[in-house]
């Protein structure tokens, strides 16, 4: 919380000092912003909604029953395939992981939860092909799928 308002203080001081030093600049900055706010807004509202949506249906207790210390590979596909449709906002991934454990659930089907919720987007997918390029988001998730199926191995090999 505090740094949220030590940031956005910030953030208004420099704007203020920008707008003092050149202000001709600094509205043409600021208008710039607001039309790609405007343009990503669809995209940022039906992200926001299928957030809202996993959180609802894909509550830990659910999850932790498909992705149990005995689902082995199987588990850690589906948990790479979960984690990579599902959003969970970053500052929920690991008290969610711990409640995963706590309830069953594999380290290495977590682990590929987990990695796999930080690396891949698929739902963000259309957003950051228009803002990036289709093939490098295409080939950031694609790479971010194989490093957490790839982590999740490791951590299995370790626990043996």
């Amino acid at each position: 919380m505090i740094s949220g308002i030590i940031l956005y203080s910030v953030a208004i001081v420099l704007t203020i000092t920008s707008f003092f030093k050149d202000r001709g600049r600094t509205k043409k900055a600021l208008l710039k912003s607001f039309n790609l706010f405007k343009n990503i807004l669809p995209d940022v509202l039906s992200i926001m909604f299928f957030v809202g949506l996993s959180l609802a249906i894909l509550t830990p207790e659910l999850i932790s029953s498909l992705i149990g210390e005995s689902s082995g590979s199987l588990g850690i596909l589906l948990s790479t395939v979960v984690g990579s449709v599902a959003i969970v906002p970053s500052f929920v991934v690991f008290p969610l992981g711990s409640t995963l454990v706590q309830n069953g659930a594999g380290l290495p089907q977590v682990a590929a939860f987990m990695s796999s919720l930080m690396a891949v987007g698929f739902v963000t997918l259309p957003m950051e092909s228009k803002l990036f390029g289709r093939k490098f988001a295409y080939l950031r998730n694609a790479s971010g799928a194989v490093m957490s199926v790839i982590f999740a191995y490791i951590i299995w090999g370790v626990m043996i």
